[in-house]
């Protein structure tokens, strides 16, 4: 981590000042986590920045040309097809928690009430939409030529006996067509920002052994960066976990 020392006059003190910590976040929970570390690392001597970016794209061009330090956001699965796409040195500095994926509707109250025809909305990013239809086969709705593909489409489906139509959106966007579709398949993250309540309204949801873990990105190399370290220890101490468990409610689980 880079410093500034200031060397105090005849006595010959020297006082340390940590350099800012820029880490891009989406709101819900990233960011609320953050805060809740914010002054703990203050006292480890790093000043924590908290940039709040909405989607998917942006935290990680911009942690690529170095405009932050870190993020967090998104799962390994992502990390790994983003960084390959747009041919980024990325890598992941560890794991904090799990956002369930899960399935919504305004129109059913039982998956088993679900009509023929329905338009579903998914996410439009390859590793969350892959994730969505994943669900939706392990729960009996379609049948994927390789449910273990974490990059499959819809045009991987094999079985779709309800005539479903999916429809693929940007993620922060799909809770905005709950209304307007038969179901919607949504993040935990965004889930929670739009007021709902993954335990008691998903009609189906991801259980805690999902492996898509959200993690703090960073550029290869820096990983063992002091400050990178002490942010990570912070995010995976007791404290974050209780609030994890008592604020979330299931929602969002921890991953350490």
């Amino acid at each position: 981590m880079k410093k500034i020392i200031l060397i105090l006059g005849l006595l010959g003190s020297v006082v340390t000042f940590g350099a800012k910590l820029k880490v891009g976040a989406s709101p819900v929970p990233h960011s609320e986590l953050l805060q809740l570390v914010k002054e703990d690392l203050k006292n480890e001597n790093v000043d924590l920045e908290i940039v709040e970016l909405t989607d998917y794209v942006t935290p990680n061009l911009l942690l690529d040309s170095g405009e932050l330090d870190a993020n967090f956001f998104q799962h390994k699965p992502y990390l790994e097809t983003f960084t390959k796409e747009k041919n980024l040195k990325l890598e992941s500095a560890g794991n904090i928690h799990i956002e369930p994926l899960g399935v919504y509707s305004k129109r059913i109250d039982k998956i088993e009430n679900l009509k023929k025809g329905g338009v579903v909305a998914i996410p439009n990013d390859p590793t969350n939409g892959g994730r969505a239809l994943i669900l939706l086969h392990n729960n009996g709705i379609i049948k994927l030529k390789n449910p273990q593909d974490l990059l499959a489409t819809e045009f991987d489906i094999v079985e779709n006996k309800n005539n479903l139509k999916f429809k693929s959106l940007d993620a922060a966007q799909i809770p905005r067509v709950l209304e307007d579709a038969d179901l919607v398949v949504v993040n935990g993250n965004y889930a929670i920002e739009a007021g709902l309540n993954p335990l008691k309204e998903a009609l189906i949801i991801e259980g805690k052994e999902s492996p898509y873990a959200n993690l703090i990105a960073v550029r290869k190399g820096d990983v063992n960066r002091e400050d990178i370290q002490k942010l990570v220890k912070a995010l995976q101490s007791e404290k974050v976990k209780s609030f994890i468990e008592k604020t979330y409610k299931g929602g969002v689980v921890p991953a350490f």
